[in-house]
């Protein structure tokens, strides 16, 4: 299970003005996401950023060259890019208490924090796809999933 910062709070990219049902889609697992994040944007080295995420080099790594072929794919390919999925917990760093109000506390001192579920998401989430797939012009979809599936040790 890999560690990631937070889950992305748009998960949909697509070409401009083509309705997604018209256009082939390209996943982006949540982890590749985070691989693509410590290494191209904030510019740290594999060795390092693989164990911020808690992996070794080598899955590291093939984590990073699945996202990129993915982006470049859809890039190249004029396609969409939908992030979800993988196999993740969301890592919650903590000073003095943790901002998250759905933190049920710290797991066995790994810094990782256990949320309850959100409620009356996943029906908002499933209504936006949806509109999406017909063909309405949506820029991203923001909201997340049940935090616990990601969560539990």
């Amino acid at each position: 299970m890999r560690r990631i910062e937070k889950e992305p709070d748009v998960i949909y990219f697509k070409p401009r003005g083509i309705p997604l049902r018209e256009l082939k889609v390209v996943v982006l697992r949540v982890e590749g996401l985070e691989a693509i994040r410590l290494v191209d944007l904030e510019g740290m080295e594999q060795e390092q950023a693989a164990r911020i995420m808690g992996v070794s080099r080598r899955a590291f790594w093939g984590d990073l060259q699945a996202a990129r072929r993915g982006i470049a794919d859809a890039l190249v390919g004029g396609k969409a890019i939908k992030i979800e999925g993988g196999s993740y917990e969301i890592e919650r760093t903590r000073k003095s208490g943790c901002p998250n109000r759905r933190c049920e506390g710290e797991l066995s001192g790994t810094g990782l924090h256990r949320s309850r579920p959100r409620r009356g998401r996943m029906e908002s989430r499933k209504n936006e796809e949806r509109d999406m797939k017909k063909g309405n012009e949506v820029k991203g979809i923001r909201g997340r999933e049940n935090e616990t599936r990601h969560t539990e040790s």
